[in-house]
């Protein structure tokens, strides 16, 4: 978005977002899942291969994290973010594998200013996690708090 300080005027319904791209190896794969999520499809390459994968696969909150730390350096990181109350929706659609750039883009849906207090609004956003094919691997519907600008 920029290098300014984000608040929840600058958000816009229907505005799409690109929050930038991080590549994932077989080393972060297998890291992540040995400590969070160890099944041997994300933690053993040749047990991976007769899988119903195929091969070693991130797990898929592994893929979420991914997604969070693009997300705080493109976007959560400038903004004067409050926090969130959750996320709907989230859906994992093609496994990540070692050697994928991932891209995250986001499409705000809805924004809103609080009805009980004026300092702050929320944003609705949709949220694609790409692979370098293309393929969305992942999405999900988050709710955002943000600050209002401050009054001059």
């Amino acid at each position: 978005m920029s290098d300014k300080p984000i608040f929840f005027e600058d958000f816009v319904a229907g505005q799409r977002l690109d929050y930038g791209s991080r590549s994932v190896s077989q080393d972060d794969i297998v890291r992540f899942a040995r400590e969070f999520d160890p099944q041997p499809f994300h933690t053993d390459p040749v047990a991976a291969e007769t899988s119903i994968y195929g091969g070693l696969i991130a797990s898929g909150w592994h893929t979420c994290a991914i997604m969070m730390r693009i997300l705080c350096d493109g976007v959560i990181g400038a903004a004067a973010s409050l926090g969130s109350p959750g996320i709907d929706e989230l859906r994992w659609l093609k496994p990540v594998r070692p050697g994928d750039t991932l891209s995250v883009y986001g499409t705000v849906l809805e924004v809103r200013p609080s009805k009980s207090k004026p300092d702050r609004g929320v944003v609705v956003s949709k949220t694609e996690v790409l692979n370098q094919a293309g393929d969305i691997v992942l999405t999900l519907r988050a709710i955002n708090m943000y600050r209002k600008r401050p009054a001059p």
